[in-house]
């Protein structure tokens, strides 16, 4: 699973080598921007909020909160803008092996990866520690194997012919906004309180017996536990749901995610391409993912912007932020060199997983805690300023986790799933 590989000596030093062997620094930043977030770096916003009371901030901290359903905030961008950046690189990663060692190579890496990634996300929420019914097989990680194999594949095989590649993007946008559109599916709203009663009713709390106790179906309705993907979860996906009765990395949302894949695929031909000046690069990123947004929230009217069954308008409108930051950073750093700010980025962005999966299995909170919690933050809080302390705390959480991306790429360790 893990092999270490060297990088330049300084950020300065990681240049374009070529369309099939480069590694572009923006995407390394752009990724390690993104997992900041996840691994902790909101807490510093949060606790900022907390401390100052400012009108202001408070509402500037409720973008890093998700929204409970319809609506885009800032948040709800960190999980697509990665598996667009997954996309991205697939472009490199996979370019590189075909040019080097042809399809097969490049199929095997694909496969290999997806399990490995698919397996790890299993072990991220328990793993085998619980009984099967507890177990989750759909989640974060499993989400980005998946779709990195099926963007893998669709890259490999289709990588000198794009517009087929863009044909298989609308066609899943297409395809899944008429599953959930025109599709009909038992009436029935997956509510705690509405199963127990159900249940109760018949005698049994057996998905299929629930779902077949329905008298009328529906379709075209996309509310929380009332719509076609998580109705399928509830009937058909095995083991534990993160929503009780169904999955935001559900069975059918996976369709999607992989047309968001393939956003980034898309971005990373740009990026690659030898025919196109850098500045040209940035205006048709920023064009295009202006494009997105306006063709998502105009899609959002009808097919409402969701994240958590990843509709169709939510694609187009999570993509197009994520080409207009892709092409921000490109321009700072890959094109003006700006680089110096971006250091802290770079240490997570090569080793994004490594972090992530850490940061889980260790508890940096509680670490933090045992530096600055009991007294001495409630010193900090009362003699000093009310919330200082859980903004020491999240200062420290944040600064163990980048102590050790730090300490790792100066090693040169990069764990490769």
């Amino acid at each position: 699973m893990s092999s270490a590989t060297r990088v330049p000596q300084s950020v300065g030093e990681s240049r374009q080598l070529g369309p099939a062997t480069a590694r572009v620094t923006s995407v390394d930043v752009l990724r390690g921007f993104d997992m900041f977030w996840i691994i902790g770096g909101e807490y510093l916003v949060l606790a900022g909020a907390a401390m100052s009371k400012n009108p202001m901030i408070e509402t500037l901290a409720t973008q890093f909160e998700h929204v409970d359903w319809v609506g885009f905030r800032f948040y709800d961008l960190i999980f697509p803008l990665f598996i667009f950046l997954v996309g991205t690189s697939v472009v490199f990663s996979l370019g590189r092996i075909l040019a080097e060692s042809g399809r097969g190579a490049a199929v095997r890496r694909v496969v290999r990866r997806s399990v490995i990634l698919v397996l790890l996300g299993i072990f991220f929420y328990g793993g085998l520690s619980t009984t099967w019914p507890d177990i989750r097989l759909m989640g974060v990680l499993q989400r980005i194997g998946l779709c990195y194999f099926f963007a893998g594949l669709i890259y490999i095989a289709f990588h000198r012919r794009p517009a087929v590649m863009v044909a298989i993007c609308a066609a899943l946008l297409l395809g899944y906004w008429a599953a959930l559109t025109w599709v009909p599916f038992p009436d029935i709203r997956l509510e705690r309180a509405n199963l127990e009663r159900i249940s109760r009713e018949i005698g049994s709390a057996d998905p299929a017996a629930l779902t077949a106790a329905a008298t009328e179906t529906v379709r075209g309705v996309y509310q929380k536990g009332y719509n076609l993907s998580d109705y399928l979860d509830f009937r058909y996906l095995p083991g534990r749901k993160w929503d009780a009765y169904f999955d935001p990395e559900g069975i059918l949302s996976t369709l999607p995610a992989i047309a968001t894949c393939l956003l980034g695929v898309f971005a990373g031909l740009l990026v690659r391409s030898t025919s196109v000046t850098d500045v040209g690069k940035v205006k048709w990123l920023l064009i295009a993912g202006l494009a997105g947004l306006v063709a998502g929230y105009a899609w959002g009217l009808q097919f409402p912007v969701v994240k958590k069954i990843w509709t169709s308008s939510f694609v187009l409108v999570a993509g197009g932020y994520s080409a207009v930051l892709l092409g921000l950073v490109y321009l700072v750093v890959d094109v003006w060199r700006r680089q110096a700010w971006c250091r802290p980025f770079i240490w997570i962005g090569m080793n994004p997983i490594t972090l992530y999966v850490i940061s889980e299995i260790v508890d940096f909170r509680g670490l933090a805690e045992r530096l600055a919690g009991g007294d001495l933050k409630a010193f900090l809080d009362g003699q000093v300023v009310q919330g200082l302390g859980g903004l020491v705390i999240a200062v420290l959480q944040v600064g163990l986790l980048l102590w050790l991306a730090r300490l790792l790429y100066q090693r040169r360790i990069f764990l490769r799933v």
